[in-house]
């Protein structure tokens, strides 16, 4: 796990949704946002987000994908997603961010 502080935010990270959970079970501070692949080997995103969600329940969660639009929707059964197109740059991340935890101020 590696912690990155930034000015109103630390940075956590997993290698695996396993590893992902356990940080996230661990961890004292808020957990603002999950910025997850779709598609992943052990679980895919979704579950991965509605695990963490039945864990903290106020967390956001920003999806990235570089698959179609059909083979996402298939992942994940939601009208309301913030999701972001692979590959992105680091400006385009950056307004998804915002835009997935202040989504009237962008």
């Amino acid at each position: 796990m590696t912690v990155k502080s930034s000015e109103k935010y630390n940075v956590l990270t997993a290698i695996t949704p396993g590893e992902a959970i356990t940080i996230a079970e661990k961890y004292d501070g808020p957990i603002n946002l999950l910025l997850t692949d779709v598609i992943m080997p052990e679980m895919n995103g979704n579950e991965l987000s509605k695990k963490l969600q039945s864990m903290r329940t106020t967390i956001k969660t920003l999806f990235m994908s570089g698959y179609t639009a059909d083979i996402i929707s298939s992942q994940i059964i939601s009208d309301e997603i913030n999701i972001i197109q692979k590959p992105f740059s680091a400006k385009t991340l950056l307004n998804a961010v915002q835009k997935s935890l202040n989504p009237l101020n962008v």
